[in-house]
């Protein structure tokens, strides 16, 4: 039977902070979904939500940062259970990057939970440390010698990541890009356009009291400065959906039209599905097959085409989009969109914990996963069809070079323009677009357009 902790410290933010943590870091799941579960299961208030919040993201994201900074106040590591670590950094978090909370508040409280989930000789141990780094300040991150390991503490991010960014981005960018990651993410949300203009969505979210800005990146997304957007009457009507700027991208590049039979061939959980179907009309024969090898997320899909009243033209298979090519004949589609999985790079302020749980090895795995995909599709696009990949990671060898191995192979198929607005166009290299999160402040995103030609 486990301890009995006080429910005043079990209740507090930061010990909910601290079990939420905890359960990133031992894989449990994504930052980003769990922090609606734990606010929900803990009855936080909206400004302990925010707070909690702050305190999750801000750790997790500094995680190789923080660690650093206690290195000289603690003796002997491997004694010291991963909880209290993890409470430790938590608390050196505060003590660094949150002005608005007195020392003595964070160092008390981090002390009770030392005491009350542990034992008093922990109380004491963590009031040793924190009093320790309080006197002392942040150690210097000069005292580092080599380069790459210093930046690689600096933007908290593993050494063979660092490694591989520089080699593709150089150290500067590669510096700009990490520091990037520890500002919060923006809410974006995509506004369908047939039912509302932006200004007008922009008025109505205003009367609402949440402040919103038209997109730069996107003519179908706005940007929210205030307010809880997925809680707004838009949103509920199904006239504004949650989604990046960045992955709203896709469905303008496919050049759709209202007749068009297309393939969503990873379509979950449906955000490109649901954009796509707004192109389309069911009178003329417009249609989009969404895939998913789960029923679960097809069961996502239909609830978002639902809500986004676009299901008259959104048809959902449970199907390995590997096996595209077996299921369905030669030169059925009209437009194939290949949003393939990937290692999720792009996602690393969103979900930080991302770049902690990847290894090189995955770098190896999935450009055969999205090969493959693409290889089953192809001969499903009719002739003058575009197929268009796209990916949420920014390592090339997801990207260009599987857009390379495929093209060397199909000589039916040739790149064509990206289509993106002005803001966006210094992001396309080679007929091909990555968009890296310092850039625009939206999600890493790749999107190639292919054009089958013969």
């Amino acid at each position: 039977m486990g301890k009995k902790i006080p429910a005043r410290v079990k209740n507090s933010v930061r010990y909910v902070a601290l079990r939420t943590i905890e359960r990133v870091d031992n894989g449990g799941a994504y930052s980003n979904l769990l922090l609606n579960e734990m606010i929900n299961k803990s009855a936080l208030s909206e400004k302990d939500s925010r707070l909690f919040t702050e305190l999750v993201y801000g750790t997790i994201s500094r995680k190789l940062l923080l660690e650093y900074y206690l290195t000289p106040f603690i003796q002997n590591p491997r004694k010291v259970d991963s909880w209290v670590k993890n409470l430790l950094s938590l608390s050196v978090y505060q003590l660094v990057f949150l002005d608005k909370i007195p020392d003595h508040a964070i160092i008390n409280e981090a002390v009770e939970i030392g005491k009350h989930r542990g034992n008093s000789g922990i109380g004491k141990f963590v009031n040793g440390v924190l009093r320790a780094f309080q006197r002392e300040g942040v150690p210097s991150l000069e005292k580092i010698k080599d380069p790459v390991d210093r930046l690689a503490v600096e933007i908290s991010m593993p050494k063979w990541l660092t490694e591989k960014l520089i080699k593709q981005l150089g150290s500067e960018e590669t510096r700009k890009l990490g520091l990037s990651l520890f500002e919060k993410s923006h809410v974006s949300g995509r506004v369908n356009i047939n039912e509302i203009s932006i200004s007008a969505a922009l008025d109505e979210l205003k009367r609402e009291g949440i402040e919103a800005l038209a997109s730069e990146v996107s003519p179908y997304g706005i940007v929210a400065e205030k307010g809880f957007l997925a809680g707004s009457y838009l949103f509920e009507t199904g006239q504004l959906t949650i989604q990046d700027e960045s992955s709203m991208l896709v469905a303008p590049a496919m050049q759709i039209e209202p007749n068009h039979v297309v393939l969503d061939a990873c379509a979950a959980p449906g955000g490109k599905t649901t954009h796509i179907a707004t192109f389309l009309d069911a009178k003329k024969g417009g249609r989009v097959k969404a895939l998913d090898i789960h029923y679960h997320k097809i069961k996502l899909i239909k609830q978002n085409a639902e809500r986004l009243q676009v299901k008259a033209v959104v048809d959902t298979e449970k199907l390995d989009a590997r096996k595209v090519g077996a299921e369905f004949p030669a030169e059925y589609f009209d437009r194939i969109l290949v949003d393939a999985p990937c290692s999720g790079l792009g996602l690393m302020r969103r979900k930080p914990d991302i770049k902690y749980h990847k290894s090189a090895e995955d770098f190896e795995q999935l450009p055969k996963i999205q090969l493959e995909i693409l290889e089953s599709v192809a001969r499903t696009l009719k002739q003058w069809g575009i197929m268009v990949y796209s990916t949420c990671t920014i390592a090339q060898e997801e990207n260009q070079e599987v857009v390379s191995a495929f093209l060397k192979k199909h000589p039916e198929f040739k790149k064509i323009d990206v289509v993106v607005n002005e803001v966006v166009q210094s992001a396309v290299q080679e007929q091909m677009l990555t968009l890296y999160p310092h850039q625009l402040g939206t999600d890493g995103f790749f999107i190639c357009c292919m054009q089958k030609v013969c």
